[in-house]
């Protein structure tokens, strides 16, 4: 997927593409939710097994009726070329083992303490997260952001802005920051509310 792909998925150009994108990923995260992943990976794989099979026995019984050799119904995508390039996998690869180095290198700084402000503002974010982590679980986390950024999106995709070429070429990049600013510090407020009621308990 080229990365124009992904914008024209988050801004809704192809409203029944992004619809079936968020639809599925939303549906696995619920489902990920209830289920052990084992379960959905299971189900999911006799859903397509059973389409699939379904298909093949309907192309074979309507081929055997009509005495038509079209042969496999599936011929075109078994014969394509599945195997990851070794190019890609190198690159994305390089790239994953930077950022895991950078992590690595940065925990260690925290973790031992190399400046002290910072490992401090690291406990502290960690201790908030302990009550996070006491009030969501992280699919449930997972569900809210994606729920929320696909809303959002929709919103100003079709609600406050009508025409994307205002959007892209007219609209000052400060008063979306600045929309987008007065919605966090909303949102941090309702969270440091509710830990403060949570602490007071």
């Amino acid at each position: 997927m080229q990365f124009k792909d992904m914008v024209d998925l988050l801004y809704w150009r192809d409203v029944k593409n992004t619809g079936v994108v968020f639809g599925a990923s939303l549906l696995l995260l619920l489902s990920l939710s209830v289920c052990s992943i084992i379960s959905v990976l299971s189900y999911v794989a006799l859903a397509l097994l059973s389409v699939t099979i379904t298909f093949r026995i309907y192309k074979g019984i309507l081929q055997a009726i009509q005495k038509s050799d079209e042969g496999h119904p599936f011929k075109q995508y078994l014969d394509q070329e599945v195997a990851l390039p070794a190019q890609l996998v190198h690159k994305y690869s390089d790239i994953a083992l930077g950022r895991i180095n950078a992590t690595m290198v940065e925990l260690r700084r925290l973790f031992l303490v190399e400046d002290l402000v910072d490992s401090l503002k690291f406990a502290v974010f960690m201790w908030i997260l302990t009550y996070v982590g006491a009030l969501f679980n992280g699919l449930t986390i997972l569900i809210l952001g994606k729920t929320y950024s696909t809303t959002w999106i929709l919103t100003m995709s079709f609600g406050l802005i009508s025409d994307s070429f205002i959007y892209h070429k007219k609209m000052c990049p400060l008063s979306l920051l600045h929309l987008l600013q007065t919605q966090i510090d909303h949102y941090v407020a309702l969270i440091n509310n509710q830990v403060k009621d949570v602490v007071g308990k």
